[in-house]
């Protein structure tokens, strides 16, 4: 029988026939190709995911915090304090997130602030400053009655800031918006309290002739020496400006009055002043705030006897 096997012409090669070199080529540039394929996604995926913060006891940073300072900057600027119109709020805005961007939240210093500071500075007139201590609402509604006071809050530093958080991450470019450090649970350097700190000292460090104060005289501790008042306002008052601090030590009007100028706290304030070369003066439930007090509650009987 006649051999029917095919065989291959003298001198033809296979058609798949591929020299080893040129496999070992392709896969050096198929493995490339796939691992700069794998790299691309994960840094796609990386790149979309929110930065990996340090996680605190406390509240995360205010959202849109940055729009939100901007914005005050302008409306204090422009509309409150039309004075101080030649104020960079884009400026100030930036020295504001620069202090405590890429920082360590509980490693914040009075250097952090120093260039927000210096493009914030503010003229208060004497006799016209005015302190508080836990008596937040109060003090501002009467601040906004009698305008020509000012509370920290009423500066532009304080009314950029009033009621807002914010801290960074130490290596990071980004705010922490899930949260920030605690004054109590975590450390007490941290970014918000120091810029309190900060600004009340040069707050009370500015203030000039006679210096108010509203205190709480429904608490047990009317002069809370742990308070920023305490801690850093009355210690920065300079005795060369301000001859006299004048207290005034309000009730909550649902409660028995009493003599609070004579708690022993604001004997202890007094003491203070005395060795600083400042006077005291007190008065219980002073009576253009007592009317205030009044407008919520027109029926209780002190307010009908006295207005």
């Amino acid at each position: 029988m006649a051999d029917h096997r095919f065989r291959p012409v003298s001198g033809e090669k296979p058609c798949c026939d591929i020299s080893k070199k040129a496999r070992i080529c392709l896969c050096v540039v198929f493995g490339l190709l796939v691992v700069v394929i794998i790299a691309v996604v994960v840094g796609i995926v990386m790149w979309r995911q929110p930065p990996q913060h340090q996680e605190w006891k406390g509240a995360g940073t205010t959202a849109h915090f940055y729009e939100i300072i901007l914005g005050r900057c302008y409306t204090y600027t422009q509309i409150v304090r039309p004075e101080l119109g030649h104020k960079d709020c884009q400026k100030i805005g930036k020295a504001f997130t620069n202090a405590f961007l890429s920082k360590d939240p509980c490693g914040s210093t009075e250097q952090d602030y120093q260039p927000l500071m210096e493009l914030t500075n503010q003229t208060v007139p004497c006799d016209k400053t005015l302190l508080w201590s836990k008596t937040n609402e109060l003090v501002h509604e009467y601040a906004w009655v009698q305008r020509e006071l000012f509370t920290l809050e009423n500066t532009l530093l304080g009314y950029m800031a009033d009621g807002l958080r914010w801290c960074g991450d130490l290596g990071s470019s980004e705010m922490n918006y899930q949260s920030c450090p605690d004054r109590r649970k975590d450390c007490s350097n941290n970014s918000v309290s120091v810029f309190w700190n900060t600004v009340s000292k040069r707050f009370a460090e500015d203030a000039c002739g006679v210096v108010h104060v509203l205190l709480n005289g429904s608490v047990h501790n009317t002069f809370d020496e742990r308070s920023t008042f305490a801690r850093v306002e009355v210690f920065n008052l300079h005795p060369e400006k301000v001859h006299t601090l004048q207290a005034w030590v309000m009730q909550d009007i649902r409660n028995i009055s009493s003599d609070s100028c004579s708690d022993a706290s604001i004997k202890n304030l007094k003491l203070i002043l005395s060795k600083r070369n400042i006077t005291f003066t007190c008065e219980n439930n002073y009576r253009p705030i007592r009317f205030l007090q009044c407008v919520k509650y027109p029926e209780h009987s002190s307010c009908r006897s006295k207005i």
